[in-house]
């Protein structure tokens, strides 16, 4: 089903060295306020990844509800980008829309080295993406626009609904 710019996306997973910020605005949470980062392919960006998120929705004041999703979401993000592809790096997303959070994070290189499967009920990972659709209102995945690669996105409300 495409979302409302057209891309595809996903309703339902079931069926279907710290690096410095890149580009940063200071200052109240406006719309179009955007951070953006780049992380190498090593196993803490993840954390990283969580410790830049929360410190910029900090500066914006966004609510702490908010703030833990948007720290679950681009850790999962950035760990299926760094397991499932041959990424060297990944390119992060955090944008005010609103009153939405859109989390997005762009991997390179070929496809996935293995596509994602199913979690056993004793498995103690593989529910990432279960995780991201839960809290997001919308996500899905697109080509970026490089043409290699895609990116994964989400897009969290600012506050409960």
């Amino acid at each position: 089903m495409p979302d409302a710019r057209g891309a595809p996306h996903s309703g339902s997973v079931a069926s279907s060295p710290h690096v410095p910020p890149q580009a940063r605005r200071h200052g109240s949470a406006l719309p179009g306020d955007c951070l953006r980062f780049r992380l190498p392919a090593v196993p803490t960006s993840a954390a990283e990844a969580r410790r830049l998120t929360r410190q910029q929705l900090a500066e914006w004041r966004a609510p702490s509800d908010a703030c833990d999703s948007a720290q679950l979401v681009i850790s999962e993000l950035v760990t299926n980008a760094l397991r499932y592809t041959d990424s060297d790096s990944v390119g992060c997303e955090v944008r005010l829309a609103g009153s939405l959070l859109r989390v997005a994070v762009a991997s390179g290189g070929a496809g996935p080295r293995r596509a994602p499967g199913r979690a056993a009920d004793d498995d103690e990972g593989g529910r990432g993406l279960l995780l991201v659709c839960s809290l997001a209102q919308v996500w899905g995945v697109r080509p970026r626009e490089a043409g290699d690669g895609h990116e994964v996105w989400a897009e969290l409300p600012l506050s409960p609904s």
